[in-house]
């Protein structure tokens, strides 16, 4: 440690190093509202710290192979972070962003023999999902790995929650995860048209896009775009008033947002938050959204700021779609609600890393 200056190295996923993700970041080739660097980590320069992030190595067919075998018998990408072990090694704290980078990193210090180590905050994001789904010596192993944490970090309560007794009384800690909140475009004021514009957003697993389909295939007078590469085309087969888009470029994107009336987030039930970038997106685009009530999004949002349905029910969905676009008042307070709940001191990416330097300041004066 420089003085008062810590040193952090974050691990990420291989395909979100510095150099690959700022040049197709500077190219427009990452859809959202996005950082120059991944997650924006890099912000901690601005608050105190020397940040390095994790670069994806140069890989032909041969070490690509060889990198996902070991990731998919382990169930964490060791070979990747191997590749970084010397920014590893110059660490003072190292901060991970899901749990196969946390899983690596940990078994990468032990087989390596670092001593004394750097301080580790691990996050995991699908962990408590997935942990029952894994046999019992993967499990032991995970376990034994993460209980090297100086803290745990999750996107929920309700992971924070479960890993707590997990992981032996590890300390766990709750860092709600935020986008880019520095650019807010204006609410939409005044009724909505006829049909009613309604926008949906997301490639993640748990999007519940049959649940969604079906509510508006029952509500004529809406018209529904769904911008996701996972939609199963048989899913819109007869229904005319939904279409699913594939926008290039952010422009494509930012087009279709403000085309839009609603934004509604359907999800299958989960633990980690899925939903919570997209649901972020909307409000910062001035959208009132609809959104399941799963996933620990009431961390995020409360009731007040956004519409929450039970999870796999269409005719609550439709019930709820049909009652906002007929409530100009409640769109409205809704999502300046919302919005207000968006910026340094709220939800964004800076109080996301923020958070994350005030634990690394803990630990290291511990």
């Amino acid at each position: 440690m420089k003085g008062n200056m810590p040193s952090i190295f974050v691990q990420l996923a291989f395909g979100y190093g510095a150099v690959n993700w700022g040049s197709r970041y500077e190219r427009g080739e990452i859809l959202g509202i996005n950082e120059r660097l991944a997650y924006g980590y890099y912000r901690a320069g601005d608050m105190g710290c020397h940040v390095v992030y994790s670069e994806d190595a140069h890989e032909g067919m041969v070490s690509k192979l060889s990198r996902l075998a070991v990731r998919a018998i382990a169930g964490f990408d060791l070979i990747h972070a191997w590749r970084n072990r010397n920014a590893l090694r110059q660490a003072d704290v190292v901060w991970t962003h899901t749990e196969s980078q946390s899983l690596a990193v940990s078994a990468l210090i032990g087989l390596l023999g670092i001593v004394p180590r750097p301080k580790l905050i691990l996050q995991s994001v699908w962990l408590i999902d997935r942990w029952q789904s894994q046999g019992p010596l993967r499990r032991w192993l995970w376990r034994r790995l993460l209980t090297k944490a100086d803290v745990l970090t999750f996107h929920t309560s309700v992971n924070r929650n479960i890993a707590t007794d997990l992981f032996n009384g590890r300390r766990c800690e709750v860092v709600l995860f935020g986008i880019r909140a520095s650019e807010k475009r204006p609410i939409r004021h005044g009724p909505v048209g006829r049909p009613a514009r309604l926008i949906a957003v997301g490639n993640d697993v748990h999007r519940d896009w049959q649940t969604l389909i079906a509510a508006v295939a029952g509500l004529p007078e809406t018209d529904l775009r769904i911008v996701s590469r996972r939609v199963p085309p048989a899913l819109t087969n007869g229904v005319g008033n939904v279409t699913i888009c594939r926008p290039r470029t952010n422009e494509e994107l930012m087009a279709i947002y403000d085309w839009a009336d609603i934004a509604v987030v359907p999800l299958k039930p989960n633990l980690h938050a899925s939903g919570s970038t997209a649901l972020q997106e909307a409000v910062l685009n001035g959208l009132p959204v609809i959104c399941s009530d799963a996933g620990g999004l009431r961390d995020y949002f409360s009731e007040d700021e956004v519409a929450y349905v039970p999870t796999g029910q269409p005719d609550a969905l439709r019930q709820c779609i049909a009652a906002l676009i007929n409530d100009d008042e409640r769109r409205m307070s809704m999502a300046n609600m919302a919005q207000a709940r968006m910026g340094p001191d709220g939800l964004s990416s800076e109080a996301y890393v923020r958070r994350h330097v005030e634990l690394s300041r803990e630990v290291l004066e511990a």
